[in-house]
């Protein structure tokens, strides 16, 4: 029999906490998503989406993400590149446990665009 690796094992494929990957985040950011984690409030993603965006944008606005209007253009406005915007999924994939097709993230474009994607793709989940 095989013992079970145990979480001081060191292996790599141990599992990360969501709020363990968003520990660099301001306290009001994790407390919205535990908000969201215990209530399944979409709505209280929206300060954890804008903080993803604003760890892989490559030139950090001098305005808080938040603060601009909703049709601010990802590329065109915002300066993200492709690299930046697969960086931006994959973390989003990981942190809320859902995939997103190459074909779906290229229909978003804009501040609210993402913001409604996201909501749609993780409605009303709850942590277990």
């Amino acid at each position: 029999m095989t013992p079970e690796p145990t979480p001081s094992s060191g292996t790599s494929s141990s599992p990360v906490s969501p709020l363990e990957r968003i520990r660099h985040f301001p306290d009001d950011v994790r407390a919205s998503f535990v908000r969201y984690q215990t209530t399944g409030d979409v709505a209280a993603l929206d300060p954890v989406i804008y903080a993803i965006l604003n760890d892989y944008i490559p030139n950090k606005p001098e305005q808080p993400l938040s603060s601009f209007p909703g049709s601010t253009l990802l590329i065109e406005g915002l300066g993200f590149d492709s690299l930046a915007i697969t960086e931006v999924v994959f973390f989003t994939e990981e942190l809320l446990g859902i995939t997103i097709a190459n074909e779906e993230i290229l229909q978003v474009r804009t501040l609210d665009d993402l913001r409604g994607f996201v909501h749609t793709k993780a409605p009303g989940r709850k942590s277990v």
